[in-house]
């Protein structure tokens, strides 16, 4: 064997052991905590199911305060993030829903008691967004041109991305948001304690692939354009929260919304954390104020 021969063997079979280790990382990367439900509303609920895909979604449906048969209600949707599921965003749950709506709250696929789904990503938390809406637009309780939504994290992403694919979201509030997916990607190699360079830049890429994402279906998945063009055509009303001590997803996410869309209205706030921002006292007087001038007569 010549040196050249050798060289080049041993440089492919580098590649061929570099290709395998980040296409590991991505199937871990690509699988987030299912975490078991620990507590259920305190307050009367349903348990509810319908099919993401082919797959099954449980949820719980809780009815307006107060209703009386027959009677439709404004309702909100809770969406909540990568590695969680829907009893850990009862936070915002229970505060809406005492302001008199009817909540709406599930576990995405691969979360919670929702069924596996192979290649999880902001795509698919847009669709089980939109297969919830649609199972709550087939009930004669709900008013199906005032539900709204609101959504933590990945769950904020794929509202945003059902925005612009059609979905009839009267109002939305974001919280906490990630726009890009390398940010979305590297708080997720963070919390694994993984190395952000090179992976931050090569997992995206192979998740992509893995995933068989049409690429130009990922250009079209940019939060800053879909929310600028919402805007200018006077689509949706959206609410978006960031707080500035947000370590996990860097406020830095919501500057670039606004940089790409001036003016859109947003709220800062500083609890620390980020599944906080609940906390600061500014966050529910602005948020409730939001849903009741857009969702109630």
């Amino acid at each position: 064997m010549s040196v050249l021969a050798w060289l080049v063997g041993g440089i492919g079979a580098a590649a061929g052991s570099m290709t395998a280790a980040v296409y590991g990382l991505t199937v871990k990367a690509q699988k987030p905590r299912q975490l078991p439900n620990e507590t259920v509303p305190p307050v009367p609920y349903e348990d509810v199911s319908w099919q993401s895909q082919g797959k099954s979604v449980r949820g719980w449906f809780m009815p307006r305060p107060g209703t009386v048969h027959g009677e439709a209600s404004p309702v909100i949707v809770v969406a909540h993030g990568w590695g969680s599921n829907r009893s850990r965003v009862l936070r915002y749950a229970l505060p809406l829903h005492e302001e008199g709506f009817a909540i709406l709250m599930y576990d995405a696929r691969s979360h919670g008691e929702s069924d596996h789904y192979r290649t999880p990503s902001g795509l698919q938390f847009r669709d089980d967004l939109c297969a919830a809406i649609d199972w709550l637009r087939t009930r004669q309780d709900i008013e199906v041109n005032r539900i709204g939504v609101i959504g933590h994290s990945l769950g904020a992403f794929g509202a945003v991305l059902a925005i612009d694919a059609g979905a009839p979201i009267a109002a939305l509030v974001t919280d906490s948001m990630p726009v890009r997916l390398a940010t979305m990607i590297g708080a997720e190699l963070r919390r694994r304690k993984l190395p952000q360079f090179p992976l931050a830049h090569l997992i995206p890429q192979f998740m992509v692939w893995r995933s068989r994402i049409p690429r130009a279906m990922m250009r079209r998945a940019n939060p800053v354009k879909i929310l600028r063009d919402n805007a200018e055509k006077n689509g949706a009303p959206v609410l978006l929260v960031h707080s500035r001590r947000d370590e996990l997803i860097p406020v830095s996410e919501l500057n670039l919304v606004l940089a790409g869309a001036p003016g859109l209205p947003h709220l800062y706030v500083e609890a620390e954390g980020h599944s906080a921002s609940d906390r600061d006292p500014a966050f529910w007087p602005v948020v409730k104020r939001f849903f009741g001038e857009r969702l109630k007569k």
